[in-house]
């Protein structure tokens, strides 16, 4: 199959994956208008100017002392924060089970990983919230926190930055999955405005294409140096465009009435679904469990006989996600679907 078949493709399943688009909400409504916006670096436009400019309005947006798009996922955004804070040598603590961007940072950075562990939630089989000891930050450099998690299970990132700023390291959150934290009071706290940096996907939840994302520094460095040793000298302006209308989109009264429009269609669910259970602190992740059905089981339930395809599955729970683009009718379509089983 080619990629032109794959993206002509029509797929007739439910998802509730990402992107969060769901392949129909977009803030580009054409494709073709990618290649309008497809340019270089020219005087006659000087994109690196509009860019500059557009990255200080989202920061403006953040209130961050500096916001970079990213077009290379948050992986390149973790990456830089990591290079961009530590030197050879340095401990970094991270998560035994984190995403791989992380050891990779600790790779490249010629740093020295420290693991710490997460216990799991034994009756959600889904890890918990980070907990770190004064004893795990003794000569550590940087600290990488997934929060939340894919499952939607946030840390107290507060505490764990009172903690890291007692031992003097840097603090960077992987908020990949927390990308509408910022928009809505109805959500956990961001740890934009609490860490020293935070990474954020706006394709995962936010609506955006893959693979946007964002870097937040909220520290006297400067991450334009350590981006441009992993990123390449050639960007997609088309990408950079759709994260700037991303972002304004987001910060509207007509993206936060459709944000609130979806929490309120999934507090509506979770008020009128009795025979599952749900858990988890951010709403957009519909982590949910039955007690007849293991959560494979539910998971190829919700495929087979209902058309649903969830993100994520455990031994005992599943995952539904829920974005920006995630329509009430589609949720409406879910409830029924819970509530046949």
């Amino acid at each position: 199959m080619s990629l032109i078949s794959l993206y002509k493709r029509k797929n007739k399943k439910l998802l509730f994956t990402t992107p969060s688009h769901s392949q129909k909400f977009f803030i580009f409504h054409k494709f073709y208008q990618f290649y309008k916006y497809d340019i270089s670096e020219t005087e006659a436009h000087d994109p690196e100017l509009a860019l500059s400019k557009a990255e200080e309005s989202a920061s403006k947006i953040y209130k961050t002392k500096h916001t970079y798009f990213l077009t290379n996922g948050s992986s390149s955004g973790i990456i830089a924060a990591v290079l961009s804070c530590t030197k050879k040598g340095d401990k970094v603590l991270i998560w035994e089970h984190a995403h791989q961007s992380h050891t990779n940072a600790v790779k490249l950075s010629g740093c020295i990983p420290v693991f710490y562990s997460i216990n799991k939630i034994k009756y959600w089989g889904v890890y918990g919230k980070t907990i770190l000891s004064p004893d795990q930050l003794k000569d550590v450099k940087a600290v990488i926190v997934t929060s939340p998690t894919y499952e939607g299970i946030v840390s107290d990132i507060r505490s764990i930055k009172k903690l890291c700023r007692e031992f003097g390291a840097y603090l960077i959150v992987d908020e990949a999955h927390g990308a509408l934290y910022p928009f809505s009071d109805k959500l956990p706290e961001s740890s934009v405005e609490i860490a020293d940096f935070t990474i954020q996907s706006l394709h995962k939840t936010a609506g955006g294409l893959n693979p946007t994302a964002l870097l937040h520094v909220n520290c006297d460095i400067d991450a334009s140096n350590a981006l441009s040793m992993i990123n390449t000298t050639s960007p997609s302006y088309p990408l950079l465009t759709s994260i700037e209308a991303n972002i304004n989109f987001l910060n509207s009264n007509r993206g936060k009435i459709q944000l609130n429009k979806l929490i309120d269609s999934i507090i509506n669910l979770k008020k009128n679904v009795n025979n599952v259970e749900f858990f988890g602190d951010d709403i957009t992740k519909i982590l949910i469990k039955h007690n007849k059905y293991s959560g494979y089981e539910l998971s190829e339930i919700l495929f087979d006989k209902f058309n649903i395809e969830d993100e994520k599955t455990n031994d005992i729970s599943t995952m539904l996600l829920c974005g920006i683009g995630t329509t009430s009718k589609k949720i409406e379509m879910l409830k029924k679907a819970l509530k046949k089983l």
